[in-house]
């Protein structure tokens, strides 16, 4: 899985960086899974943590199907001339990186400081009033995955707006870029999996349905966007015979 490196994802990035190493996007993805949920698993027997291990299987379900829709939105944006801009913020910022510390250490600052004061028993519903270390290092560690991968989602639609509003497309290359768009919104909708295991946790509740809201919003009106300035468009089309 080889790229140029200043137009990948970070992700993409460390895969394909490791020294003798070259596998395919489908084994990367299938080998990330395996491995966290093999950990989730074994810490759940070891500990006796199954309620917990079914909250951490759906995150990491969530992360990796995440990491097929960052895989197939890399592929659809580069299998079509785009402008060098657009890729360049799409792959080369890394704020994709920087917006996903910013939800981590908010999640983190929630689990650990926030809950605690209001009363909140996510982390004690989990493990219990002791937690397992290990157990808690697995969860940070899944989460930051997950928060990784919902930042590059919504990295993903800001950009797809600014560049359905900046340029315009041949048919070809809108249709791409839709589907391309179509990844982020599933993505997007794929995390209300969640929800179950944050129904009696207001602040991530909102910040869930929130996030799913927005991108949405976002890529959905980048759509809109594509397909009303396509020049060959249908919509256009119609515009002209009435």
């Amino acid at each position: 899985m080889r790229r140029n490196y200043g137009e990948t994802w970070v992700y993409e990035s460390i895969i394909g960086a490791v020294p003798g190493i070259d596998i395919s996007e489908r084994a990367a993805v299938l080998i990330q899974f395996v491995v966290f949920e093999t950990a989730v698993l074994l810490l759940a027997w070891y500990y006796g943590l199954w309620t917990a291990a079914v909250a951490g299987t759906a995150a990491v379900a969530v992360a990796a199907v995440g990491s097929v829709g960052m895989l197939r939105i890399s592929t659809l944006v580069r299998s079509v001339a785009t402008p060098e801009p657009y890729r360049r913020l799409l792959f080369g910022s890394s704020i994709e990186v920087v917006l996903s510390v910013f939800a981590f250490v908010a999640l983190v600052t929630h689990l650990f400081v926030f809950d605690p004061r209001t009363g909140g028993t996510l982390l004690s519903s989990l493990f219990g009033p002791d937690p397992p270390v290990l157990a808690v290092y697995l969860t940070l560690l899944v989460l930051w995955d997950l928060c990784y991968r919902i930042g590059t989602g919504w990295w993903a639609s800001v950009v797809a707006l600014w560049r359905s509003l900046r340029y315009r497309f041949d048919a070809e290359t809108a249709l791409r870029l839709r589907r391309a768009d179509a990844e982020t919104l599933g993505f997007g909708f794929l995390q209300l999996l969640l929800i179950p295991f944050v129904l009696d946790q207001p602040v991530l509740l909102v910040a869930v349905v929130g996030h799913v809201l927005a991108v949405t919003v976002v890529a959905g009106l980048s759509i809109i966007v594509l397909t009303v300035r396509e020049p060959e468009s249908d919509y256009w089309d119609f515009i002209r015979l009435n």
